[in-house]
């Protein structure tokens, strides 16, 4: 089967791409996987005319043999690297890495694309499948969250960048998430502190994730720790505070019954102090911002 026009090819490339990463298909596996083109001829396949590769190259990605579409575009690359056959297989080439897990190789693979073409067609694309491939070396919050930080670096990219395009939603949703990853961690490190009554490392712990992740949904329990440290230390005014932002906005909430609890039972009672820090950063929750 053939991809007859470098037009309709574009097309069915990008459609085919959309399709497999967005909607997380393994479809395609068809009649494909009886065509000639299929099983790659490792020697000289650089001398194979870069629109002959690029074709089994998709032929390759239908059939689901990823590796061997990635021979085809890197081959491309290798031949043609600035023409516009080369640009196009860098694309293809950045797309199999992801989907084969080689997520280094992809955001290496991807960054060239951007620093040659931050303004083509499919540069939106390529941005997301680099913080996509960021988003899936995540690790839970015991271990290393670089990873986290750079998926929220290469996903505002794209927010910023290129608003319109389709990848943006799902941007925003590994944004999110990698913001709570950074959240979850500062957490575990603060509450190390605090266990071990170190409470003004804990208490600077807690500040990261109240001023710098007010969204996330460890918001409230970095309040509720912060009325405890401070209660601790014996800055009762502080404590007031964080238990009042808590209550003001999360009324319902477990940690905002024990903050409550903890402080009643000194005789005293949630209290914004206007000029505290707590307070400040408690705006942003009434906003929303982040």
């Amino acid at each position: 089967m053939g991809f007859a026009g470098s037009e309709s090819m574009k097309i069915t490339a990008r459609a085919l791409l959309v399709t497999l990463l967005l909607a997380g298909t393994s479809a395609f596996v068809s009649g494909c996987q009886s065509d000639k083109d299929i099983d790659i001829t490792k020697l000289g396949v650089d001398l194979d005319p870069p629109e002959q590769l690029y074709n089994q190259g998709l032929a390759n990605i239908k059939a689901g043999n990823m590796g061997e579409a990635g021979k085809k575009f890197d081959a491309i690359t290798r031949q043609e690297p600035f023409s516009d056959w080369g640009r196009k297989a860098l694309v293809m080439s950045t797309f199999v890495k992801y989907r084969t897990a080689n997520y280094d190789d992809a955001v290496t693979t991807g960054n060239t694309y951007m620093k040659q073409y931050p303004r083509s067609d499919d540069a939106a694309y390529v941005q997301y499948l680099i913080g996509a491939s960021y988003a899936k070396q995540i690790v839970s919050v015991t271990q290393d969250q670089r990873a986290s930080q750079q998926t929220i670096e290469a996903m505002q990219k794209v927010v910023d960048n290129y608003p319109k395009s389709e990848y943006v939603d799902d941007a925003q949703t590994k944004i999110r998430f990698a913001k709570d990853q950074l959240a979850g961690k500062e957490m575990q490190i603060g509450r190390y502190y605090l266990e071990r009554k170190d409470y003004l490392a804990a208490i600077s712990r807690f500040r990261v994730v109240v001023e710098n992740y007010p969204t996330t949904n460890q918001i409230e329990e970095a309040l509720a720790r912060l009325v405890e440290a401070y209660y601790a230390m014996g800055i009762v005014e502080e404590a007031q505070t964080a238990a009042a932002v808590l209550g003001h906005n999360y009324p319902d909430s477990q940690w905002y019954a024990d903050s409550f609890k903890l402080l009643k039972s000194g005789g005293v009672e949630p209290r914004e102090n206007g000029g505290s820090w707590i307070a400040r950063a408690g705006k942003k929750l009434v906003l929303g911002s982040s």
